[in-house]
């Protein structure tokens, strides 16, 4: 009996079930295996004006819509008292819609999945083997004997392609001992859901991130509740408490841009933790398989980019390899060369990220727009001030909303003002995230 499928996922979130839904509608045969195992909460509760251009495609949208929050932009609120907010324009963003949404995980995860199943894709509840390939199998790795005997529609037969999509513990890379590159921060992060907690957004939807005394903050406005999560060195966190629970509220009491806000605050959840926020693997595929999302790599999460990145994952993996449907995958060889063209490309939206989150953790970023305020007021009369400080604001909105993240315009016009347009204010570092334990707390 030949397998009905010629693609088999493993792991059913974002990046799986975006996977699933796009080769089912390029009548991709695909089976998911997910053991359907995810904790309550989950990082990555805001997302972007360019996931909404996939939810679109995936048919989704109105749905998400019904249990989610208009999301108009952010806000960026330092120690210091400066407030830094970033509206989606009141016009589209290129092709991009003005807007995205705050979305409860579970919710969001869960639709993703049937949605992939209303369109095809075949979801199976199990914890998948996996083992080296054998030799002239032309795999690298493959399903292990007994995973191939439990489901009769494989029919013994192992599938054309294997695709990672377990997330962070990628599953795949370490069976075959692929390395990472890490990130330099040492960073853990708190989080839950609480009840009468103040957002301090500026519009309804915005989400807020508060830099801190030490380390940073953000409030997700959802239905109901406000995600609230505090993002410390793991230093730092220790000397908060033993607990996830006692960490994050003591953090909350001891910081004066969220003790205020949280005076009557209501924990509604359990408390999350998260590690290891920026790490990228030394390869993405090989020999019969392929790495889709967090599997490949994830980036700080300060600028929300994590969903879209695994969504986007899937959607290069369907533009750039499958587009012309299964034949491709009788043709290894090509495939390679296509799936060289994804990771590149994910490579350059990873560094990218990486660029304009360090404007914010470094400090030039206020250091940014103290300038843009002395240049409006120095320069008043002249219009040149004016035309190129909303030239730049534009161009940094359309970075932190992921319309213009890889523009090497918009990121050599940044470091253009950083450099040589920036005077009369405080050095960055005197605006930058402070982390350390021994690290003095500026003014």
């Amino acid at each position: 009996m030949k397998s009905q499928f010629d693609v088999a996922i493993v792991g059913g979130g974002p990046a799986g079930s975006t996977l699933a839904a796009l080769l089912a509608l390029r009548g991709i045969r695909a089976i998911v295996f997910d053991d359907d195992k995810r904790p309550s909460l989950l990082v990555g509760e805001s997302l972007l004006p360019t996931v909404v251009m996939l939810m679109r495609r995936l048919g989704i949208e109105d749905r998400v819509k019904a249990f989610s929050v208009h999301k108009p932009g952010v806000a960026f609120i330092h120690r210091t008292g400066s407030r830094l907010d970033f509206f989606f324009p009141e016009k589209a963003l290129g092709k991009l819609p003005n807007y995205a949404y705050n979305v409860p995980r579970p919710e969001y995860d869960n639709l993703l999945r049937d949605r992939a199943i209303e369109l095809g894709a075949v979801f199976v509840k199990r914890r998948v083997g996996l083992e080296s390939g054998t030799p002239g199998s032309g795999r690298e790795i493959q399903l292990d004997a007994e995973t191939l005997a439990a489901i009769p529609e494989l029919g013994g037969h192992h599938p054309k392609l294997l695709v990672d999509s377990t997330g962070r513990a990628r599953t795949f890379a370490k069976v075959l001992g692929v390395g990472a590159t890490r990130g330099k921060r040492n960073d853990v992060a708190y989080f839950a859901h609480f009840e009468n907690f103040e957002s301090d957004s500026a519009r309804d939807g915005q989400v807020v991130i508060s830099l801190l005394r030490k380390g940073w903050s953000w409030r997700i406005p959802l239905q109901g509740r406000l995600s609230v999560g505090v993002v410390v060195d793991k230093d730092v966190a220790k000397t908060h408490g033993t607990t996830p629970e006692e960490r994050l509220e003591s953090i909350i009491s001891s910081e004066p841009l969220l003790k205020d806000a949280g005076e009557s605050r209501r924990r509604v959840t359990e408390v999350m933790t998260y590690t290891n926020y920026q790490l990228i693997s030394d390869r993405g595929h090989g020999p019969g398989w392929v790495a889709a999302g967090d599997a490949f790599g994830f980036v700080d999460p300060m600028l929300s980019p994590g969903l879209f990145m695994a969504m986007h994952s899937a959607d290069l993996l369907d533009q750039f390899v499958f587009a012309e449907g299964a034949a491709v995958l009788d043709q290894p060889k090509r495939m390679a060369r296509r799936f060289d063209r994804v990771f590149d490309e994910l490579r350059d939206w990873h560094q990218s990220w990486a660029k304009i989150i360090e404007y914010f953790y470094d400090g030039r970023m206020y250091s940014l727009y103290e300038g843009g305020q002395k240049l409006r007021e120095t320069y008043s009369k002249v219009a040149i001030a004016s035309v190129w400080e909303r030239h730049l604001s534009k161009q940094i909105t359309g970075m932190v909303s992921g319309a213009r993240t890889r523009s090497r315009y918009a990121q050599k016009l940044l470091k253009f003002t950083s450099d040589h347009m920036v005077w009369g204010v405080a050095p960055p570092e005197e605006y930058a995230i402070l982390t350390g334990v021994d690290e003095p707390v500026g003014v």
